[in-house]
């Protein structure tokens, strides 16, 4: 017989799992609506069309693409077939999992314009799939939680996902973190300055593994792409800068005063700051980082990448603005701010740092235990009555050995067990054991659900 297992890069959740996975959810739920967002939900499949040539060319190799249904292979001859899989895909694959949550919602925003109002906030709680190599903290199946702003260029948006991860975070006990900052177009403006007009894309490859590789080995990679040994001089002063957010913007002020653009991406932040100081948000957390580069095919405006630090899992939420996502679903013009929370990873986070919540999430309250039919009986009676108040409640389906109804209900880790004797039943009370601490306590319907609402 085949051993059962999973697919790579993919896990099970059993219902500790759930329950902490729900405490996450719940919390991010609860300021994405707080903060005047609504939720929608798309399909799990896309058309391949949708999902192609959004994420770069790397991002296309992750796509998960799905068979035609049928004979998948039905009208391809052997010369189509000499050609390869590539050669064929539209001919063998239709549709794609999605690769994120901002494309699709991209496309809802178009298919929807009329129904929508603008600015329109929405919030999203899907799964996604990438093709990528399991690791630490990274799996090929993964929860997403999106909120994005569509159809407004106000900074006010980029200072509330600010305050948003802020919020979450607060709510999730975690206190040393950074949320990384950056603009685009100062990432623009600083190919300029050194001299390199139009290669940002190649400088900020490079430069976005100045944290991991050094600076040392950034210069000899930006030399081999061509390069000149003056940029590099000139690049130094950004290598290490002071620390600071106003000490950093003023050295960028200078460094791109040559730069329109980058000048501009500078102007934004400082709006973006003065909204966090105006709405009385500190920027204790908040690191400028005009290194940063992410989503250079996409983003336009600001950047955000957030990390926990003392963790081995990398960035646990980001985002960014794109001017015109929609466009290439036939909607020009709507302007866009958005983030992602990585749930997955935050769980990993929350688990390295033993943060998840002593007390039992959302389950039983109390076991209803009895030694023999009329017991059971007695207690379907308490069952009914506990639900009805609103106390998390089960009988133990069957009459068995007191011994092992006691052990189910210390594996399940409930607080509570309520026995159902012959003494309850003529007192028409229930005696309630606490399984932390052994004291009984014979109690009448409101006594009990008072104390087991506790």
């Amino acid at each position: 017989m085949q051993k059962p297992s999973l697919p790579k890069g993919t896990r099970d959740f059993g219902p500790l799992q759930m329950a902490r996975r729900n405490y996450i959810l719940d919390a991010i739920k609860d300021t994405f609506q707080l903060f005047g967002y609504q939720q929608i939900e798309t399909p799990s499949m896309e058309n391949l069309s949708t999902l192609t040539g959004k994420y770069g060319d790397e991002g296309d190799q992750l796509l998960f693409k799905i068979l035609n249904s049928g004979d998948f292979l039905k009208g391809l001859t052997s010369e189509d077939l000499s050609k390869g899989s590539a050669a064929n895909l539209t001919k063998l694959s239709e549709k794609g999992l999605r690769y994120d949550l901002t494309v699709p919602f991209a496309r809802y925003v178009a298919m929807n314009r009329n129904e929508l109002s603008f600015p329109f906030k929405r919030y999203q709680i899907q799964p996604v799939w990438r093709a990528d190599r399991p690791q630490k903290g990274r799996y090929r199946e993964f929860y997403q939680c999106d909120a994005d702003v569509v159809g407004t260029e106000s900074l006010l948006c980029e200072a509330e996902i600010i305050w948003m991860i802020r919020q979450v975070f607060a709510k999730l006990g975690l206190k040393d973190y950074a949320i990384k900052v950056n603009n685009r177009k100062i990432l623009t403006g600083i190919a300029e300055a050194i001299g390199e007009q139009g290669k940002e894309g190649p400088l900020c490859v490079a430069i976005d593994k100045l944290d991991k590789i050094g600076w040392e080995k950034v210069k000899e990679e930006l030399l081999q792409r061509g390069f000149e040994e003056a940029s590099m001089q000139k690049l130094l002063p950004l290598v290490n800068l002071a620390s600071g957010v106003k000490e950093r913007l003023a050295v960028l002020t200078q460094f791109l005063n040559q730069s329109p653009v980058g000048l501009q991406g500078v102007k934004e932040l400082e709006e973006v700051f003065r909204f966090l100081e105006q709405l009385g948000i500190p920027l204790d957390h908040v690191d400028f980082d005009p290194m940063l580069a992410r989503g250079l095919s996409y983003y336009t405006g600001a950047i955000f990448e957030v990390k926990v630090n003392g963790v081995s899992i990398g960035s646990v939420s980001g985002g960014g603005r794109y001017d015109n996502l929609t466009g290439v679903f036939g909607l020009p013009g709507v302007p866009g701010v958005g983030f992602s929370f990585g749930v997955d990873r935050l769980y990993d986070v929350l688990e390295e740092l033993n943060l998840f919540p002593e007390e039992r999430l959302a389950g039983t309250q109390v076991l209803l235990a009895h030694f023999d039919q009329k017991g059971l009986e007695y207690g379907l009676r308490w069952l009914t009555a506990l639900r009805a108040e609103g106390v998390r409640a089960e009988l133990y389906p069957e009459v068995s050995k007191l011994k092992k109804q006691l052990e189910y209900a210390s594996k399940k880790e409930l607080p509570f067990v309520g026995i159902c004797g012959d003494e309850e039943i003529a007192s028409g009370r229930l005696m309630v054991k606490n399984l932390t601490t052994g004291e009984q306590e014979s109690l009448t319907l409101p006594e009990a659900i008072v104390r087991l609402k506790k």
